[in-house]
């Protein structure tokens, strides 16, 4: 039988209702609530945002990009290339020159990423798939088109319906500039609007896609490629496809999967959900100062019991142990009802989305969240370590008190 445990359920439960120590009790109880409701729900909010920062490169990004260590671009020839494809795993390999090059349409012009794809790119990648306007298709009836992202068509009014404007590429040319002759300074390139695409603002800014052999000849790149994509098949391992590659190809390449091709984004959104734990968890340990004050007032109210328990045989650390308990009883409730609640609200959330994103431009219109066992179990050992931190003081207390002095 647990004494300590019975001992501080009777006290927990048998209080007045008018008693200022069941008041603080109760609304540290809340405070530990609401406090574990609102770290749930903001980590899940986070895991969210991870989940669907994913989804969204997911349409652009491969499963496995190869670049080059050093440099921008690498040769390719075709004992490279069958080796890569001979790979266990590699299911397709896309080829790809990417640059950023000046984009004239009419009477206005910009700068854009030039991505030059060779004919199986769609296969592996969704961008087909986001087409708004127009088709997909890079070369139609054995001629070149141009895949344009939605913001490009905004910035510079372009119309894919219209046959007799095309875009003009310009590039600079690797050769020395003849100042009388300024414009033989840059390869010039035209090339059919063929279709308007819509994945992200981050590209739909800034990207064209062509056909390879163009971007190769306005580039004047040859067989150099600046990466090369891949698609694993599904019924092999990503790592160990990367793994196999990496031994294939040597240390002059960097092979990335589609985490490590947004190292930077994820772990800036992994560094802000840790910041925001600890944050909630320095409130919720604000929030369990009640406790403290609960346990020290009720030490001062029990004087006489604890000193009748210590004359009938019990421990120091048995004393200890009671409000020990009482602390972890106020604590564990209150979290009970906040884990609860805010298992309640994500799931509303995901089913109703009842806070909007606010952003007409956004790819979902509700905040996206997702929990996790471990944000639980973090939760947890954050809420069994604060009720430790502010019950062992009065507990210790209670234990050294005087039994002649209090019967």
């Amino acid at each position: 039988m647990n004494v300590p445990f019975l001992i501080a359920k009777r006290y927990f439960f048998s209080r007045k209702k008018r008693n200022i120590i069941s008041i603080i009790s109760n609304i540290a109880m809340i405070g530990v609530a609401v406090g574990t409701a609102a770290l749930i729900i903001v980590l899940s909010v986070f895991n969210g945002l991870e989940d669907l920062i994913r989804e969204i490169y997911s349409s652009f990004d491969p499963d496995l990009k190869i670049t080059a260590v050093t440099g921008k671009s690498f040769e390719t020839d075709t004992e490279f290339m069958n080796r890569i494809r001979e790979t266990p795993g590699v299911a397709v390999v896309s080829e790809v020159i990417e640059d950023n090059a000046l984009l004239r349409y009419n009477e206005r012009q910009m700068v854009v990423k030039v991505k030059g794809v060779s004919e199986n790119f769609f296969e592996q990648n969704k961008v087909g798939s986001s087409v708004v306007e127009g088709h997909s298709d890079l070369i139609l009836n054995g001629a070149y088109q141009a895949l344009v992202g939605r913001g490009v068509q905004y910035q510079l009014s372009i119309r894919p319906s219209n046959e007799f404007v095309p875009l003009q590429f310009l590039y600079p040319r690797n050769t020395k500039f003849n100042p009388l002759n300024p414009e033989g300074a840059f390869n010039s390139l035209n090339i059919a609007p063929g279709g308007i695409f819509a994945i992200e603002r981050q590209y739909d800014d800034s990207y064209v896609f062509v056909p390879l052999n163009f971007a190769a000849e306005l580039l004047e790149y040859g067989r150099r490629r600046t990466a090369l994509e891949i698609k694993v098949d599904p019924a092999a391992k990503i790592e160990q496809v990367k793994e196999a590659l990496q031994q294939v190809l040597g240390q002059d390449f960097k092979i990335q999967n589609s985490d490590e091709q947004h190292t930077s984004l994820l772990r800036a959104v992994k560094v802000e959900k840790l910041f925001v734990f600890i944050t909630f968890a320095f409130i919720l340990g604000i929030a369990s100062l009640n406790i403290f004050f609960s346990l020290s007032m009720l030490v001062i109210d029990k004087k006489k019991d604890i000193a009748i328990l210590a004359s009938m045989g019990a421990t120091a650390t048995t004393i200890r142990n009671v409000f020990l308990m009482e602390g972890a009883l106020v604590a564990f409730i209150g979290a009970a009802y906040g884990l609860t609640t805010g298992m309640l609200i994500c799931n509303l959330q995901q089913s109703f989305g009842l806070v909007s994103m606010g952003m007409a431009t956004s790819v979902v219109e509700a905040y996206p969240v997702k929990m996790e066992v471990e944000d639980f179990v973090m939760t947890g050992v954050a809420i069994i370590v604060i009720t430790l931190l502010v019950s062992i003081r009065p507990a210790r207390k209670a234990a050294a008190l005087s039994v002649r002095e209090n019967l």
